[in-house]
């Protein structure tokens, strides 16, 4: 009976039936942000949401009881139990920063759709590489940072008074977002020479260490769809394998049977 549960919950259909859900729901608490929608259906939304947690909560419980202790070796379970949790958690639908959680039930679209879960899967596998990247790009800040806070401070106080200032000025520059007629410029109308710092910090983090970030999550993304490739081929070939087997023996019986 377990057995055949865990099949029909894992079948197309209820996976669909899942999506469906999640995407209505995901209106639905869109349509709460909406004062005028609340004035007039704010009865009716809430009554849908509580429907929509309601059938992830008979899902859960149907998987826990399918699954058993399977259900804990899968980690998108776990990501799917906890996220409805925190849903059911006393006053959530009261206290506001407890409704705005609300809000990730729709993360469930990940654990149902298996593209979406390949690429989450080839983003943490890339996460220890990004770790030693992340832990280069804080030491270039740091450093970064604390030059400008020697070199720019008195002049530019606002941007590179103290360490915190600078290393939030630094990361304005390294994301290319006014970087030049808002900041650079006018250090340069005071230290003409401030573009022998500011170009080089330029290079250094947006056009390398952000294309390194970019190259391992790619490179782990092909990985995963490499690896998913072979499983789907090593499958066929069970079962092909399987088949000839079956051809073989069906072939041994008939001409055991004959005269």
């Amino acid at each position: 009976m377990r057995k055949a549960l865990a099949t029909w919950l894992d079948s197309d259909p209820i996976q669909n039936l899942i999506l469906a859900v999640i995407v209505f729901n995901a209106i639905i608490l869109g349509l709460e942000t909406v004062p005028s929608a609340m004035e007039t259906h704010g009865s009716l939304l809430r009554w849908l949401d509580i429907g929509c947690l309601a059938i992830f909560v008979v899902e859960l419980v149907a998987k826990l009881f399918a699954q058993g202790r399977g259900f804990f070796r899968r980690g998108w379970n776990i990501f799917d139990a906890v996220i409805i949790t925190a849903s059911l958690v006393p006053g959530a639908q009261t206290l506001s920063v407890l409704r705005a959680l609300r809000i990730l039930r729709v993360l469930r679209v990940i654990s149902v759709m298996p593209r979406l879960r390949r690429v989450v899967e080839g983003f943490v596998t890339a996460l220890p590489g990004m770790g030693s990247v992340f832990l280069l790009m804080g030491l270039i800040f740091y450093i970064g940072a604390v030059m400008a806070t020697k070199l720019f401070a008195s002049a530019f106080p606002q941007w590179f008074g103290d360490l915190g200032s600078s290393a939030y000025s630094l990361f304005q520059i390294m994301t290319l977002e006014s970087w030049s007629m808002g900041i650079v410029r006018p250090v340069m109308e005071v230290y003409p020479y401030a573009w022998l710092f500011f170009v080089p910090f330029i290079l250094l983090t947006t056009f390398a260490v952000v294309n390194l970030l970019v190259g391992l999550i790619v490179n782990s993304m092909q990985e995963a769809h490499s690896a998913e490739e072979v499983a789907a081929t090593d499958a066929y070939r069970d079962e092909v394998m399987m088949r000839l087997k079956a051809i073989e023996a069906k072939l041994a019986a008939d001409n055991e049977g004959k005269p």
